[in-house]
């Protein structure tokens, strides 16, 4: 792998690829027009949305809102984006030059913006706290700024006398599935390193189903003693890897998926149908991540990345807007109008965030750059 110092080291000096199987073409070269003409930047729009949604619902109590939850899942949304993360992320890193580049690609782009977010909720906060300001910019307030800048939220989820009459106190929960992303990006390159070494398939494989036992035996746990970390340490990382790598696995498959992809969309569809009336823990991963890749890579809809890439902003900012909204007692007599200032405020806290802060951080070669020019 080459690196940006003098001491660099060829890629092609320690790569060892695996041998091609019969049912293989070439999956890992990059000229496929799918991986440059796909849905992926919409499908995460989408999915953010829909955590967004059941999070409006669920936070502001609001019993209107409740077809929202209905209609909508966000720990599908989740999953989701671990599959898309799974894809894109392994690609991402079959295209570095370096590790180094790599390093910095992920950086770029997943770091100003959080940064950002926590930061203006660290210091702006301060004006809804019922607390004074010397008793607000405490140890408590350097532990929730210190924790939440290198992703170990769970730490200090909340800030002094912020948001204490809410429904829930945390200033913004959903960036625990920030801290599993992290944890990927940092896997990846050891993942790909033993890919090369021994097997794609098989480490893949291992890895996917040493992650779908952990889930499941904690899920058992938690059924049998009634307790409630176990659910949350089964959310955790590796309980969402299989996602990722059903996501991976479509992507170095992508060649032997796409001519197949009839059978594997009708087994897909049949095995989620099934999981719905029995548990089905083992194919259930891989099942959604058909369903969503197949959508990311067929049925094209056009360039949303000409527009930017709203839906990191969408994800890391719509928590503190609901809880603001509901700390502020607006629309409390008017759930949907509640739900329609959430939406625009944090769609335009979005695009705000894309275009003064997340945007600029970004490398010429991004594709984001290249298509708003």
């Amino acid at each position: 792998m080459r690196s940006s110092g003098a001491s660099g080291v060829s890629r092609k000096a320690f790569e060892v690829r695996r041998p091609m199987l019969p049912w293989e073409s070439n999956s890992l070269t990059h000229d496929n027009h799918r991986l440059s003409r796909n849905n992926f930047d919409f499908l995460r729009l989408l999915f953010a949305a829909t955590v967004c949604f059941v999070h409006a619902e669920y936070l502001s109590g609001f019993q209107e809102l409740a077809p929202l939850s209905a209609f909508f899942s966000a720990g599908v949304a989740v999953k989701s984006f671990f599959v898309v993360s799974g894809f894109l992320i392994f690609m991402s890193y079959e295209r570095s030059t370096s590790l180094a580049s790599y390093a910095s690609k992920r950086m770029r782009r997943i770091y100003p913006g959080y940064f950002t977010v926590v930061m203006l909720c660290a210091v702006f906060l301060a004006a809804v706290s019922s607390q004074t300001l010397g008793a607000y910019f405490s140890w408590a307030w350097v532990k929730y700024v210190a924790s939440n800048l290198i992703f170990l939220n769970f730490l200090q989820p909340t800030l002094p006398g912020v948001f204490d009459g809410n429904r829930v106190a945390e200033v913004n929960g959903a960036l625990w599935t920030l801290k599993i992303e992290a944890m990927f990006y940092l896997l990846v390159p050891f993942l790909v390193f033993l890919c090369r070494r021994f097997s794609y398939l098989a480490v893949l494989l291992i890895l996917y189903c040493a992650s779908v036992a952990y889930a499941y035996l904690l899920a058992l746990a938690a059924e049998r003693t009634g307790a409630e970390l176990y659910l949350q340490l089964a959310r955790q990382l590796p309980g969402q890897l299989s996602y990722f790598m059903a996501g991976a696995f479509l992507y170095y498959y992508r060649d032997f998926f796409e001519r197949q992809v009839v059978f594997f969309m009708l087994a897909a569809i049949a095995i989620l149908a099934t999981n719905m009336a029995y548990s089905l823990p083992l194919l259930e991963p891989f099942a959604l991540a058909v369903v969503v890749v197949f959508f990311g890579l067929f049925l094209y809809v056009g360039n949303f990345g000409k527009y930017g890439d709203f839906s990191y902003g969408v994800y890391i900012i719509h928590v503190p807007v609901i809880q603001l909204l509901v700390d502020g007692r607006w629309f409390q007599d008017s759930p949907w109008q509640f739900f329609a200032a959430f939406v625009l405020i944090t769609a335009a806290a979005a695009v705000a965030l894309w275009h003064l802060v997340e945007k600029r951080f970004l490398s010429r070669g991004s594709h984001y750059i290249a298509a708003t020019g």
